[in-house]
């Protein structure tokens, strides 16, 4: 009997600082760095984003995510063998335990299972949905608890208009469970190392930490790559699952911008009515932005079971990847 892996939970967590582009700059300008709501707006679709509290750590905001996708899973924290934390952000920098050990711990799961980080950055939960659908496949594990948690403002160089209005915090999760019917139909990861500086944090670690401890995003490269590379993997997934772009119900593509999101949309034929759209009010959550909003669309009763749902992200790396589910 062939054995597949299926969404049976999703959970979401935005910190409660909530910061419109007003406000921030506001703030902004009192450090004598000029910004707008316009100027934000018309580059990014980002009307606002939270900011985590100062002792609000992603594992925090992961555990709060996860809880909720157990609760729609019907599983007690125990049920879960394996942790995929998918995080540019972890508790520990260039350090250890991983956040997903922390997260385990804070859970109070005891059943020894295992546990693990994913670094792909803004691709990072689709790596991780692809990891754990794998290991479901393949009988090694039962039950997966996948968590891309975000605290992006700890990172960002907020002398630099340019990257830190377009980021906020945030964490989203679902349960994965095993089905004998499909529910992880495709998917498709890649890399390119080579472009590997134009979206990165440029600290070293060699015996001692070293460089700028801040994101860097070379916007204008970073959009021609992601406009590139999103359509095609799309489209190789949809190959691999013997689908057409029509049978696809809902994108949730990475909330990065919104001009990339409507481009793709456009590429693959889909009107905006079938895309997810999020990034206006949570920013760009990195690994988080995807589950955020497939949790968002799940809850408010758009995605259905049975629906086909195409997600997809590119981050730094240069990292990208798509997944398809049936809901």
């Amino acid at each position: 009997m062939t054995l597949y892996s299926k969404i049976i939970g999703t959970g979401s967590y935005l910190p409660a600082k909530r910061v419109t582009n007003q406000e921030l700059a506001d703030q902004l300008a009192a450090k004598g760095i000029e910004t707008s709501d316009e100027w934000i707006t018309s580059r990014s679709g980002i009307s606002a984003r939270h900011f985590a509290a100062p002792d609000e750590k992603s594992s925090d905001l992961a555990v709060k995510a996860a809880r909720q996708a157990l609760d729609m899973a019907d599983m007690q924290p125990n049920d879960i063998d394996l942790i995929i934390v998918a995080s540019s952000t972890p508790d520990f920098f260039g350090s250890f335990p991983s956040t997903a050990c922390i997260v385990q711990q804070k859970l109070g799961i005891t059943n020894h299972g295992a546990a693990v980080d994913v670094q792909a950055v803004c691709s990072g939960f689709v790596y991780a949905l692809s990891t754990a659908d794998a290991f479901i496949r393949a009988g090694v594990h039962k039950n997966v608890l996948v968590v891309g948690a975000e605290v992006f403002s700890r990172i960002l160089d907020f002398s630099d208009r340019t990257t830190c209005v377009l980021f906020g915090d945030g964490a989203g999760a679902v349960v994965l469970g095993p089905s004998q019917e499909p529910g992880l139909l495709a998917s498709a990861l890649h890399a390119d190392g080579r472009h590997s500086d134009i979206l990165c944090m440029p600290n070293t670690f060699a015996g001692a930490t070293a460089g700028e401890a801040y994101l860097y995003m070379d916007g204008p490269a970073v959009f021609k790559m992601a406009v590139s590379v999103l359509e095609k993997v799309a489209n190789e997934t949809l190959k691999k699952a013997g689908m057409q772009q029509d049978q696809i119900d809902w994108l949730i593509p990475h909330q990065a911008n919104l001009r990339i999101m409507s481009g793709t949309a456009k590429k693959l034929g889909l009107p905006m009515e079938k895309m997810v759209v999020t990034v206006d009010q949570h920013g760009n959550t990195s690994a988080a932005s995807i589950p955020l909003a497939l949790d968002a669309a799940v809850r408010d009763g758009r995605i259905q079971r049975g629906q086909n749902i195409m997600m997809e992200g590119v981050g730094g790396g240069f990292t990208w990847g798509a997944v398809l589910a049936r809901f």
